[in-house]
């Protein structure tokens, strides 16, 4: 790859390595620089840029991190379309995250074009939660380097999976000592459920008996079959022959350790009764704050228990206390973790196709298919967390001719304002929780899945990249992402323009994203471009007529 200053003559194509603001010229960093790029910059005196540009041997920032994403990813992990050499990988699940370290330090020492950073091994995750990010320092990777790193990752089982939890049964067990309180008791079975069905689980059965060898040992035989057994006795475990670990072995079962190098949660006893894991429970179990008693039961809950190496070697970071430098997570303040964004697809479908005459555009069969449905069929294959799709003219039937597909419909009775009254229904009706919506047209049947995962991708509120538009050939199209910032302003519209009239008033938070897909320019509003349409997508394919076997 080069890098450097280039002259114009030599610049077409290059990628330019510095954002350019001058008089009407607006070049942000990693332009790919066009021939009209060039005849602008020209025409504002600039002879030559600071630019990148590659060669045969480098594969782009995009495709890179793409193509070693692809290869790490596991079971339950989500990846995000590539933006600016980006590629974010989420959770699918809620579970544990398992890494291989060893394979992860490798791809990162392959070389300094391609990274990959992700949240520790074991961590607990949320669905939606972001796991990892692979990036490359712009603007390439060596092809050589990919490939590599591509070996590395493909060497086995993937080193990045998510475990979900298993819907575990429970039963627990507590001890008691004279002038032991119900009151506490109670307290520990409520905590100790609101621990298991946070993880997917469910208590099956809680009972209570003195703090005796024999009479736990009883307990531990009547209980009934549960994936798990938890003991809680009303006195701390201070040796492996104390009444706990005594009780467990009179009933059958056998202890594999005791103690682990957590704090809280030193004294925690592992065992296990006709296959089944037993714990017993150290005294911190009985509050809801992180211990070590957490960290096994959400390997549990995700199908790998742990055995007394595994609890061994859970002392790197096992420092849970509360000091001045670690107030989390035992503080019960709540922190956000990174997650994939919330957008909402919104797919406008209320138009009265005036320009088609007595035709509705958008229920016209293309291909055995409405029209409509391919806008929606591209939303509902893309990264949208839900679609709603607003109805206007002839609305029961647009409706009726998407019944089977998993949308929201919302129907905009003043349809007939334009194209601002049916925004402003859809964005009434996006759930509080989306963090932003992508606006598409019924009419623009050629925009791919693809290019709203490019939107999402780019979209980060905290980078500054709040309105997210399509590019190609420098023409801006559609669909457009809008951040929920901007909702009250694009309520506020009126006319049939849309909210692209707004762009110009935030320039400073756009971001455009260049797109190899000219469908983002082409909508359907004219009988001669619906015959057009129609009769392209039902020509046969050359490509797999001639691929077919006779």
């Amino acid at each position: 790859m080069f890098f450097g200053p280039l002259p114009l003559p030599d610049a077409e194509g290059a990628i330019l390595a510095h954002s350019l603001r001058l008089g009407s010229i607006a070049f942000k960093k990693g332009r790919r620089l066009s021939a009209d790029d060039l005849d602008a910059l020209r025409g504002a005196g600039i002879a030559e840029v600071i630019a990148a540009k590659l060669s045969g041997s480098d594969v782009g920032e995009d495709a890179a991190a793409t193509r070693i994403a692809a290869a790490v990813a596991g079971d339950s992990v989500q990846v995000a379309a590539a933006f600016t050499g980006r590629v974010n990988l989420f959770a699918e699940a809620h579970g544990l995250l398992r890494l291989d370290p060893a394979r992860i330090d490798a791809i990162n020492a392959i070389d300094e074009s391609v990274t990959i950073a992700t949240l520790p091994d074991f961590a607990p995750v949320e669905s939606g939660q972001m796991l990892a990010t692979v990036k490359i320092i712009p603007f390439a990777a060596p092809a050589d380097a990919v490939e590599r790193a591509e070996r590395v990752a493909t060497d086995g089982r993937p080193p990045l999976a998510v475990l979900p939890y298993r819907p575990l049964s429970v039963a627990l067990i507590q001890t008691r000592l004279p002038g032991v309180k119900d009151s506490m008791l109670d307290k520990t079975v409520a905590v100790t459920r609101e621990r298991v069905e946070s993880l997917g689980g469910t208590l099956i059965h809680d009972t209570r008996c003195a703090h005796d060898e024999a009479a736990l040992a009883a307990r531990i035989a009547e209980a009934p079959p549960a994936d798990l057994l938890l003991i809680a006795g009303a006195s701390a475990i201070t040796d492996r022959r104390d009444v706990l670990p005594a009780a467990i072995e009179r009933a059958g079962g056998v202890v594999e350790h005791f103690g682990m190098p957590v704090d809280p949660g030193n004294l925690l006893l592992l065992a296990r009764r006709d296959g089944k894991p037993v714990l017993g429970l150290p005294g911190c179990a009985r509050s809801p704050k992180l211990n070590g008693f957490d960290w096994v039961l959400q390997r549990i809950a995700a199908g790998i228990p742990p055995g007394r190496i595994d609890v061994m070697r859970m002392g790197v970071g096992g420092l849970l206390a509360e000091i001045p430098t670690r107030p989390l997570p035992r503080a019960g303040v709540a922190t956000e973790t990174p997650r994939a964004p919330r957008v909402t697809a919104l797919v406008l479908a209320a138009g009265r196709s005036s320009r088609m005459g007595p035709t509705n555009k958008l229920l016209a069969e293309v291909n055995g298919a409405p029209l409509v449905a391919r806008a929606v069929d591209a939303a509902l294959a893309s990264q949208a967390a839900n679609v709603i799709v607003v109805t206007g003219h002839q609305g029961e039937s647009v409706a009726r001719a998407l019944a089977d597909r998993p949308v929201t419909f919302v129907h905009n009775p003043t349809f007939a304002d334009g194209l601002s009254s049916s925004l402003r229904a859809g964005l009434a009706a996006v759930p509080s929780e989306s963090d932003a919506v992508v606006v598409c047209l019924g009419d623009m049947p050629r925009v791919a899945s693809a290019v709203i995962d490019r939107l999402i991708a780019a979209y980060s509120p905290l980078e500054g990249r709040t309105i997210c538009i399509p590019t190609t050939h420098g023409k801006q199209g559609n669909p457009v992402l809008w951040d929920r910032a901007f909702f009250a302003e694009m309520a506020g519209l009126s006319g049939d323009a849309g909210a692209k009239r707004l762009i110009g008033q935030h320039a400073d938070r756009l971001c455009e994203v260049p797109v190899d897909d000219a469908g983002i320019l082409y909508d359907v509003d004219t009988p001669d471009l619906l015959a057009r349409f129609a009769e392209a997508v039902s020509a046969p394919d050359p490509a797999s007529a001639g691929s077919s076997r006779g």
